[in-house]
This record gives structure tokens, sequence and C-alpha cells, in this order.
């Protein structure tokens, strides 16, 4: 039992009623901090270092209530002092620390390591300005410094410190943690985020994302991903990676030290996850330790590391599967260029096959060196494994069978229901008990798909999530959403793949087909969020368009009342936690093959969207659990995808000449629209889909408006719609990322 009451006099000398939100929100997270402070690690020898260049963990204070099993208590004593807890939450600052999914997934699975009770702590950097405050100006993204290490409670500074050699300068580090707190548990691991001693703030200027790039003394830990379409750029994320995975390494060597290993048996003290190609210089790195600073011969180190260090591949995208030029590699480190060097001979020895090869024509394949050094490789989607098996790693897979595996990936549940869903929680708890807050089985809720009061319940649930989102679009954008809207969403990073231009000519269509008297039973609110790369021109491109259809639709008096299209800006965590429990409809229309698996895809599944998707990542996965009826495909295979990738065979001009599809495309440079918006960035786009489109927007296009249609039309019928919705709730006990990380643990790290 606590007395929030009792600590507000203590920590601000008046009445809990008395305190501002802001106020209770320093309160609970001292609480927070506290009880923290009294929890262990999670024990075991063998200890697991995640590293990854992103974690997008959120705000942290409900969650940790949560897992401290106080959130029913403070929500309930907030209220009789007349305080909401939703509006304390918003008073605490989110972490920059991650993007998209990468950095989610990354949150997601240490907080399930902590619940598992798994010794394991997430590793990375302590960037200071995140990837980028979005700001739309003039219907265009702008990229502003996202200031947020001012107000943040929970990065605590520890006394490791460490010396990172570069070629002709040295740095040092300093260790900062937040604590990961298991759900139920009374144990804890660790977020531990490197920063640099030296670092300058006042290298970024207020405005601008801009700053230079070769005070490399100064800029390290400033930005995620600093912008390399330049070579200075492109340097600069070669020496962060390299800051990032010297510190790793460093610290894992010390800590088994501390803990009894002689080195010789690094292995059994500790496992290195490699959370994509960003920290697969650890492998070089810990090799140089053990060779250069503690004596170890050069084939016993590669032994020792290459049985310790294992690689999550989350992409087939050319662009994600990093490649460095050794001359760059030279110019950070020349030690680590000699150890790959090294490592590239042994390999070339046993491997004479060009394709296979680490250094490539002056490049080092990053991607391969963690294949052919790490004992495990894996894939995060059923069919994503497939690719990589049988296309794209094909030819390391007939060397290694043995390294690949599959490992779906996963979401917790305390954030993305418990914790941003309070009404579909409580209707869960009253139908099938608590259980499930530890078990994710959530398949009991099949029993009441024609339960009244069970159905009745959801749509309850989905209505207060509605009431909660239109409150946050109000009071973030000034946005008004209306009450009976089907609510339509979209919201991922933008990229050319995952296909928001698609979306966007159907919402061309739509206005068309309004424009032309077909007007829908109830209004349609689509929701688009998510940044787009500082360098990624189209992307970018794709962002004014959705921005330019938001304005002009809204414009007219026509069509205004029954569609709408909202943009939200700087798309994060808090905004996802508003939308996803909102959504009637989860667009997850990537060109298939492409995504690797997706997250979002099983966040709205388990707060009770339907899914339109492409048969792509996991959403081939949730189809089959699902089941036909309760879920909308459309779109070209994966396989026939392959083909024409293969062959060169999609021509999208022959798409683009269809009347159907020329006049949407066309109608990015009508000279109406265009002047409503920036002429030159749409002239760009229309010109790419109609005579480029790499990622066959326009191969799907007609396809993909008859689904939406269908699935309006669907949405219609009340009592069909909730029972879809209730199937898709129940079977996403499969994507808790409890399982996920339970599957790690027993294939791959064996941390018990």
């Amino acid at each position: 039992m606590i007395d929030l009451e009792s600590r507000a006099r203590k920590f601000a000398g008046k009445g809990l009623a008395e305190l501002t939100d802001a106020e209770v929100c320093r309160l609970l997270e001292g609480l927070v901090r506290e009880r923290a402070a009294q929890m262990p690690t999670n024990p075991g020898k063998r200890r697991l270092y995640y590293l990854s260049a992103e974690f997008l963990i959120g705000r942290l204070l409900a969650t940790n209530l949560i897992n401290l099993g106080l959130y029913g208590e403070v929500r309930d004593q907030l209220a009789a002092a007349g305080h909401d807890i939703n509006r304390v939450e918003e008073c605490e600052v989110e972490p920059s620390l991650g993007n998209g999914g990468l950095g989610r997934l990354a949150a997601c699975f240490l907080d399930s390591m902590a619940t598992l009770g798994l010794p394991g702590d997430g590793v990375g950097l302590n960037y200071h300005f995140g990837l980028f405050h979005q700001r739309f100006v003039d219907g265009q993204q702008t990229a502003l410094p996202d200031e947020w290490l001012a107000e943040q409670a929970w990065l605590a500074e520890e006394p490791t410190s460490f010396t990172v050699p570069f070629a002709d300068f040295s740095v040092t580090s300093r260790l900062y943690t937040v604590d990961v707190l298991g759900y139920g548990r009374g144990t804890r691991n660790r977020l531990r985020l490197f920063d640099l001693v030296g670092v300058d703030d006042s290298l970024v200027p207020a405005d601008s994302i801009d700053f230079d790039k070769d005070a490399l003394r100064r800029n390290l830990t400033l930005f995620l991903y600093p912008d390399d379409s330049d070579e200075a750029g492109r340097l600069l994320r070669v020496y962060q990676q390299y800051f990032m995975v010297s510190n790793a390494a460093q610290l894992i060597v010390a800590e088994a030290l501390e803990r009894g290993s002689d080195l010789h048996d690094l292995a059994d003290y500790a496992v290195v996850q490699i959370n994509d190609t960003h920290p697969t210089m650890v492998i070089p790195e810990l090799i140089r330790l053990l060779v250069d600073e503690h004596g170890l011969g050069f084939g016993e180190a590669v032994g020792i590391v290459s049985s310790m260090v294992a690689f999550t591949n989350h992409t087939i995208l050319a662009e994600a599967l990093e490649k460095w030029p050794l001359a760059y590699i030279e110019r950070v480190s020349p030690r680590i260029a000699e150890v790959i060097e090294k490592l590239d001979e042994l390999v070339r020895a046993e491997h004479p096959e060009p394709q296979v090869q680490i250094i490539q024509d002056g490049v080092v394949h990053m991607a391969h060196l963690a294949i052919h050094y790490g004992f495990s490789v894996n894939g995060v989607a059923e069919l994503h494994t497939q690719i990589l098996e049988q296309t794209e790693l094909r030819p390391f897979f007939d060397l290694y069978p043995q390294k690949f595996s599959n490992k779906t990936n996963g979401i917790t549940f305390r954030r993305w229901i418990m914790a941003c869903n309070p009404a579909l929680t409580a209707l869960l708890d009253h139908t099938l008990g608590t259980d499930w807050h530890r078990t994710g089985d959530l398949t009991g809720l099949l029993a009441h798909r024609d339960d009244e009061e069970v159905l009745q319940g959801l749509a309850a649930a989905k209505d207060d999530a509605k009431a909660r989102m239109r409150d946050f679009l109000w009071h973030s954008q000034g946005v008004r959403v209306p009450e009976d809207a089907i609510i339509d969403v979209q919201v991922k990073r933008f990229h050319e793949y995952k296909r928001q231009q698609m979306l966007a000519l159907y919402l061309v269509w739509k206005w068309m087909d309004i424009k032309n008297g077909n007007i829908p039973p109830r209004p349609i609110t689509v929701v688009f969020g998510g940044k787009a790369a500082p360098a990624y021109t189209i992307a970018q491109d794709v962002i004014h368009l959705v921005l330019t259809l938001s304005k002009w639709i809204a414009a007219d008096p026509d069509v205004a009342p029954y569609l709408q299209v909202v943009m939200v800006e700087n798309y994060n965590v808090s905004a996802a936690e508003r939308l996803i429990p909102a959504a009637d409809i989860s667009e997850q229309i990537s060109l298939a093959s492409k995504e690797a698996s997706g997250t979002s895809n099983m966040k709205f599944m388990l707060n009770g969207a339907v899914t339109l998707c492409t048969l792509d990542g996991a959403n081939v996965e949730i189809a089959d659990l699902v089941g036909e009826g309760n879920i909308y495909t459309f779109g070209t295979s994966s396989a026939e995808v392959e083909r024409l990738y293969r062959e060169g065979a999609y021509d999208p001009a022959a798409y683009y000449r269809r009347p159907g599809i020329k006049l949407l495309v066309d109608f990015l440079v009508n000279p109406r629209f265009a002047a409503m918006g920036n002429p030159e960035r749409l002239r760009r786009l229309h010109d790419d889909m109609a005579g480029h489109d790499y990622f066959m927007a326009l191969l799907d296009l007609e396809e993909f408006i008859q689904a939406k249609e269908r699935v309006y039309a669907d949405f219609e019928d009340r009592q069909a719609w909730l029972r879809k919705s209730l199937v898709n709730v129940a079977q996403a006990g499969e994507f808790s990322s409890d399982r996920t990380i339970a599957q790690y643990d027993r294939d791959i790290w064996h941390l018990r």
C-alpha cells in the first residue's frame, strides 16, 4: 500500500490535490526510481548483451507502474485527488533513442527479458537529439533537434568509463543506465547507454539538424543515423558505430572478468545479440581486445567470439544491409580494418566463392561478417526467413544451414494493451481473468464470439479508445475527428516499399468517387503517421502529397463531411498509444517480400483492428491464425514480385497508361491541386511513379481500391465486424514478445 498524500506533502509541502499534473508526474517518477533501486538485477552466470543502434522505449511511467503492480492503486488515489492519470502521463518527456520498428522491437524485447527473469541488458548510445523532431511547414516535413535530455527522469549516470581508440585520436565515454523492470518479478535488467565525454550540444542550432560532421571529438552521440548523403556523414556513421561497439565490447570483457572469467571461457559468461547490421564491428573489436590487450592467440580469439555472437537480420532491402568501404574503416581504426582483412582471408581460404566473401571490391559487407563469425542467424517472420534462406542469403544457408532459424517478432502486452487500452484490458480481465497478463493467451475469447455482452463490451472499448484518440488529435494538432467515423490507420516510417503513396492514390480515387455522388454511409478518417529520412527525397514527397491531400479534401465542402485525411506530426510511441487502440482498420500494404516482419500489424491486431494487407512479413502468420473471413488480403504474391525483380519484368509505364490509374497519378500535377502544394515535389513524385515505381505501387493499386471498398462496406454489418475484431484479439497471443524471447533463449542464448 502506498500513500501518495503523504508522499506529496514530503515532496512538495502540499497535498496531492494541490499538485500540478507535472508535479504529480515527478512524484511518481521518484516512487518508481525508489522501488527500482531496491530490486536486484536478474542473476545468472551467462549474461546477454543486446546490441542495437535503437531503443525506442517511449514514455516509461505507466509501464513501470504496471510492472510494479502499482498502476491501479496509483490511478485510484490520483482520481480521488482530482487528477487524471492519463493527463499526468502526458507530462513525461519521451526519450528520443529510436525511430521505427527496429527500436520499438528492441524495447519490447528488453521488457520481456526482464519479465522472464533472463539476465540480459540492452546496450546502445545516448543520443542527445534522437533522429529529429518532425514539424510540418508549408505542407512539408522539416527536421528540428529533438531536445529531450534536459527533462528526462530515468537516466542514471554510472561510474563506468572507457577509452575508445580511433586512428589518430581517442575519446572517453560515460555510461548511463535506464532500469528495465520485469512484470511482477521484483527484479530488473538495464538499458545501458554510452555517451561521449565532451559531446557538444552547441554544435546543433535550435532550428536545424545540420551540424559540423567533422567535429568527431564532440559530435559522436548527437544524433541517431546522421545524414549520410555526403562522405562526412558516411564516415561519421562508421565512427559512431565503432564508438558504440568498442564500449560494448570493453563492458562485456570487464564484467566477465569481474564475475570470474579467465577470458578463455568468455562464451560461458556472455552472449551477444546483434540487432541488425549496425553493431557488427563488435566482432572484430572483441577479437582485438582479446588479442591485443589480453594476450590470446588470434585463432583462439576468433573461435571464442564466433561462439558468443548471434545476428538478427531485419531486412532484405539491399540499402539496409550495410556495406562500408574498407578505406573508411581504415580511417576510423586501422587495427579493426586489419582484423577484418584477416577474417576475410580465413573465409577465402575455405570458401573461395566470391558471393560469400566479406570484402568485395574494397567494400566490407557487414552482414557477411556477422554470418561467418556468428553462431546464429535468424529472420523475424516465417516468410522473411524463407526468403533469406532460399534467395537473399542462399549461399550462406548452403554453407551454414545449422545457423539459420526463424524468430517471429513480438510485442509486449504490458505496453500495447494494458497501458494504452484500459477499457479493453478491463473487458478481457472480466471475461478471461488475469492470467493472460503473464501467459499472453487470449484464445479463451473465441468461446465468446457469439456472446452479445462481450461483443458490446468490445464495441464500448473501441468507442472509449476513439474518444481518447479524438482528444489527443484535438489537443496536439487541432484536428476534430467525427465521433462516428471509421478510423483507418497507416503509421510507420515513410518508405516507398511501405507504399504510403498507394494509399494516397486511393484517397484521390475516393475523393473523386464522393464528388461523383457516391456518399459513404458514415465518415471515413484516414490517419497517417511517420517520418522520412532527411536525405530520402521521394519519401518526403509522399509526406507532402498526404499533407496536400488533407488540405485539399478539407477545403472541399462536397467531400469534407465524408472523408478526412490526418497526418500526425512527429509520430512517436505516445502517439501510437492513442492511435492504435482506436483503429478499426490496420493498413499493412507493403510490397510483398519487402517487409521483414512488421510489429505495428501485431499491435493493431491485439487492439481489435482488422488488417487490410498484402501477404508480406508477419501478415502471413496473422492471416493463418485469424482465418480468411477475419482479414482482408490483396496484391501480388512475394514469389511473383521476386520474379518481376529478377527478370526486370515490371513495366510501370504499362500500368500508368491504364485509364483508371493514369487519372489518379496525373491528379498530382493537376494545376489546381499542384497550386495548393509544392508543384516541384508533386511533379517529381508523379514522374517517379509513372516511369520508375521501384516498389510497384501501381502494380497492386486497382486491387487495393477494390479491397478497401469491400472493407468499408463490410464495416456496416456491425455484429459481423465485431466478431472479426474479437477473433483478431483472441489470436494475438502468438505475437507476445514473451513468446519470442523464450524462443531466443531456448534456441540461441541458453541463459537458464
